[in-house]
């Protein structure tokens, strides 16, 4: 295992040595590699897109030897994996080492604006600089520019969220993703242009906390292969099941996977809130009074509730009081996390009151993976589950045939039930219980994984509208994998791939079923990123889904 110094003193730089020899960093980048030869689902479809051929690994393997120090090693990783352009594909590193200033950015109206201060890290006699305000530079170099070098170390499915995740990073630098962040200096100088169009500069210090990973020698490793595969015992089902952003990016981005919506504090009078008052409540939900129509609102915040079955209960109360007392209904999906892809399939079902197809994915076939499924089929015949017996035995022979015939992946398949139609929720009476009146769906580049297929569900269906901006485009079920063992690396990996029912025709990608990069289009385009939105507090946008929401039910036959 790498040795690590603890560093009492954290700001002391760690030394530039020379740890891992040549044949390590060669053995390292060469795993790295072949954990995307063997288990990435989606490589083709980058060659596709982007001309990125992940296992032409020789140039890599020169630049690698040619690195001077760790860090340089780590970098280079860094960027082999920010070629596939994937939320679900990183390289972080063992350290909880974190440098910030005290202040939160994002891209509003194209600008890197200030959304957030800690005024206990920078009280206003001495920062007086306010939400609004425009980051110019940090240490001379212009903030731009900066977030567009950021955002290599968090790739997203979607341009414009990997260049958001880069603007977050301008004022918190976390070493786990950015590997030379503990070489920060003592303070940061920056520029910042008030609103009223003064520039001011300001001397800020980086308040840092952690340990870095620093320089120490590293011996061969003692853990053998076969212990390795142990520690990396898979959970078949469970793994093919989620589709989340990793944790590490849902820092610095305001309001992602919050409970509450982001326009909390623009909320009108005429909103009467139903849940989200309690710290039970998995939800946040309430009613606008719009005109002479009362529209129901429900924020999911992610789809990976505490306890799956306790979550639906509450849905399913919030929709039988929606379907007597709203007019419509609007799901907020903005800045979602995603989660569990088969919870995401069951909130479709309360709100779609007829028949419909469920996303599909295609799976990476590799050996390990049939024959993970082969044994889960035999265990669960011998233990008479039915159901789960006939899900595991389809989803082996599909993996069998797809691994015996040399293809990538295999073809879309259900990963929740036997089959991907699905049906929609009723009550143990038979009554139908899915919410039936219009229904509008608020997505934006942040939502994420299974807040990408959910939305895609009700759109290929015809059940509702698509209010935003494209999704995050993280069409694909994620796992983590150990990327090397001298370098202690850790790598995401997308194993399958979201398969829409038709194909679908995106503007600037090729026709395809895929949700991955392509994202999911709204049908009616709404970018909550202004200035205007952040200066009061989302309240444009609010007069503006309702609007677009009477405008639906007044559209719908009577």
């Amino acid at each position: 295992m790498r040795n690590i110094i603890l560093c009492l003193i954290l700001l002391v730089t760690p030394a530039a040595a020379q740890n891992l020899t040549p044949q390590q960093k060669e053995a390292d980048f060469r795993y790295l590699a072949s954990l995307f030869q063997m288990q990435y689902a989606p490589l083709d479809w980058k060659k596709q897109l982007f001309g990125f051929d992940a296992l032409n690994v020789r140039p890599w393997l020169d630049r690698a030897a040619a690195t001077k120090t760790d860090i340089e090693f780590y970098e280079l990783c860094v960027e082999y994996i920010y070629n596939l352009q994937d939320t679900h594909v990183s390289f972080s590193l063992p350290s909880d080492f974190l440098a910030q200033l005290g202040f939160g950015v994002d891209i509003y109206d194209g600008a890197p604006l200030i959304e957030s201060i800690n005024r206990v890290l920078l009280p206003a006699n001495r920062y007086p600089f306010g939400i609004g305000d425009r980051l110019i530079s940090v240490d001379g170099e212009d903030a731009l520019a900066l977030t567009e070098k950021l955002a290599r170390y968090y790739p997203q499915g979607n341009p414009r969220a990997s260049l958001r995740q880069g603007a977050a990073r301008l004022a918190s630098r976390s070493q786990s993703r950015i590997p030379s962040a503990p070489n920060l200096g003592a303070s940061a100088t920056v520029v910042i242009r008030r609103q009223s169009g003064v520039e001011e500069t300001y001397t800020i210090p980086w308040t840092k906390t952690g340990t870095p990973l620093v320089a120490g020698p590293v011996p061969s490793p003692k853990l053998n292969a076969s212990k390795r595969r142990a520690a990396e015992a898979e959970d078949f089902v469970a793994e093919l099941q989620n589709s989340s952003a990793p944790q590490e990016e849902r820092d610095g981005l305001l309001g992602y996977g919050a409970r509450n919506p982001v326009f909390l504090a623009g909320l009108p009078s005429t909103f009467t809130r139903r849940l989200g008052g309690l710290a039970s409540d998995f939800f946040y939900s309430g009613v606008f009074q719009s005109g002479s129509k009362r529209i129901g609102y429900i924020r999911i915040p992610n789809y990976s509730p505490p306890n799956q079955a306790t979550a639906l209960t509450q849905f399913e109360t919030e929709i039988t009081f929606m379907n007597a007392n709203t007019d419509g209904l609007i799901i907020d999906e903005m800045r979602n996390t995603g989660g569990n892809l088969c919870f995401g399939e069951e909130i479709v079902r309360r709100l779609t009151p007829y028949e419909f197809q469920a996303t599909a994915f295609e799976l990476r076939a590799y050996w390990g993976r049939v024959l993970g499924f082969y044994n889960l089929w035999i265990n669960a015949v011998n233990t008479n589950q039915t159901d789960a017996a006939l899900l595991y035995q389809q989803l082996f022979k599909e993996m069998l045939a797809a691994n015996q015939e040399g293809k990538v992946a295999t073809r879309p398949l259900p990963i929740c039930n036997q089959s991907s139609i699905r049906q929609p929720v009723v009550r143990p009476d038979g009554s139908l219980l899915a919410y039936t009146k219009p229904l509008m769906v608020i997505i934006d580049d942040f939502s994420t994984s299974t807040a990408d297929s959910v939305p895609s569900m009700l759109q290929d269906s015809g059940r509702a509208v698509l209010f935003g901006m494209r999704s995050n485009g993280a069409g694909g079920n994620n796992i983590g994998r150990v990327a090397g063992v001298y370098s202690e690396g850790f790598t995401g990996m997308t194993i399958g791939l979201q398969s829409r029912p038709k194909n679908v025709s995106v503007e600037g990608f090729p026709t395809s079923r895929y949700s991955e990069n392509t994202g999911v289009r709204p049908d009616i385009v709404n970018d909550y990123m202004t200035a205007e939105n952040l200066l009061r507090n989302g309240a444009p946008f609010i007069a503006q889904f309702l609007a677009a929401m009477n405008d639906l039910i007044d559209k719908q036959p009577r």
